[in-house]
Order: C-alpha cells, then sequence, then structure tokens
C-alpha cells in the first residue's frame, strides 16, 4: 500500500500500563503541533488509566486526550481499547506507522506473539504485516527472559524496540523537559524530526 506524503501524515499512538504517562503526553502534545501530521489515531489501555491518574492525575475516559493536552485537540481522534472495529484495526486504513509510549511487557508480549486480542495489539498487528514503522517503547527493569525473548520477536517481525532510557547529556532542567526529548527522538524514527530537540555536537 502507498504511504502517505510526509506532509499528511497518519500516525496511531498507544498509551498501555507502564510507567511513564509523561512520555506519552508529550508525545501527543508534539504531534498536535506538527503541521506534517494530520490525523493521530490514539488508544489508551484500561490499564493506563490508571497509571494516568496515579502519575499525572489524569482520571477518566472521557475528554482524556484534552486532559492530557490541556486544550481541545484539532487532530486527535481516540478509541476504546475493545473496539476492534476501529478503522486502524484494518490494513487497508492509511497510515505511517505506530508508537507505543509506553508499553508494558503484557502489551509486548500480545504484540510479539500476534494475539491481536485488543485493538492495540491489532493495530500492532495490522502495522507489522503492512510493513509499517511500529516503535515499541518498552517500560520494564530489570529485564527477565521472557521480556527479552519477546522483544527478540518483536524486532524480528519488524519493530522498533526503543526502551524509555531518557537521555541525561542534554542536562534536563525537569521531568517534562525529559519527556519531551525522549517524545522528539522517538518522532524523528517515523520521519519527524522536531525543531528544537537537542543535538549532541550539531555540525557547523
Amino acid at each position: 500500500m502507498k504511504q502517505l506524503e510526509a506532509a499528511h501524515m497518519h500516525l496511531t499512538v498507544a498509551i498501555t500500563g507502564a510507567s511513564g504517562a509523561i512520555l506519552g503526553r508529550e508525545l501527543l502534545r508534539a504531534l498536535e503541533a506538527d503541521e506534517r501530521v494530520t490525523r493521530v489515531h490514539f488508544v489508551a489501555s484500561e490499564n493506563s488509566l490508571r497509571v494516568l491518574a496515579e502519575e499525572l492525575g489524569v482520571s477518566g475516559r472521557n475528554d482524556l486526550v484534552e486532559k492530557l493536552l490541556s486544550f481541545k485537540t484539532r487532530k486527535i481522534i481516540q478509541h476504546a481499547d475493545a473496539d476492534i472495529g476501529a478503522p486502524i484495526a484494518s490494513g487497508s486504513h492509511p497510515s505511517n506507522g505506530m508508537i507505543v509510549l509506553p508499553c508494558s511487557m503484557g502489551t509486548l508480549a500480545a504484540i510479539a506473539h500476534g494475539l491481536a486480542n485488543s485493538l492495540i495489539a491489532r493495530a500492532a498487528d495490522v502495522t507489522l504485516k503492512e510493513r509499517r514503522p511500529l516503535i515499541l517503547c518498552v517500560r520494564e527493569t530489570p529485564f527477565n527472559r521472557i521480556h527479552l525473548r519477546n522483544m527478540t520477536l518483536a524486532a524480528e517481525a519488524g519493530a522498533t524496540i526503543f526502551p524509555c532510557i531518557p537521555a541525561y547529556y542534554a542536562n534536563p532542567k525537569s521531568s517534562s523537559e525529559m519527556a519531551k526529548e525522549f517524545a522528539y527522538r522517538v518522532l524523528a524514527h517515523v520521519g519527524l524530526p522536531q525543531p528544537g530537540a537537542y543535538v549532541w555536537k550539531p555540525e557547523e
């Protein structure tokens, strides 16, 4: 399937029940502001709702995107994780890729084994079968052998394993700044380098 033009990108973003909700929030904010992105399909897993409440003070599913952005969205469409009939569950739906941030070990396992037992897992499965970019920002420490094997399986299927490890060389002044820089690095991997992103020793 022909990919969308870079100036009209459609992406899928999922937040799952792992710590690191601030990273997902900063990713959504960057995508909302990026004029190259036309549409974002957003899915929050059931387990993510508790993490969002505990880490960001954001509660409930209703108007979740607006709560995370702190303003009304122009381009982000929210889907329930149980809605397997959503557009992103089909390979015929145009897309430039999918980002799961943060990605829990349970979600990783479902994707690695092709379970497609939720909209997030199904959308990831579709992304892989259509040979589109899939970035899994896994969040756990330490990794056990099951985690490592599942990451290997997902990588072999075409996913990019992008652990939630912040960069310290940018000397971030706050957790929000650190999260924003991490989100910027993720977006660069789907062809959306962000203005203002920190670059180590840029060439003059």
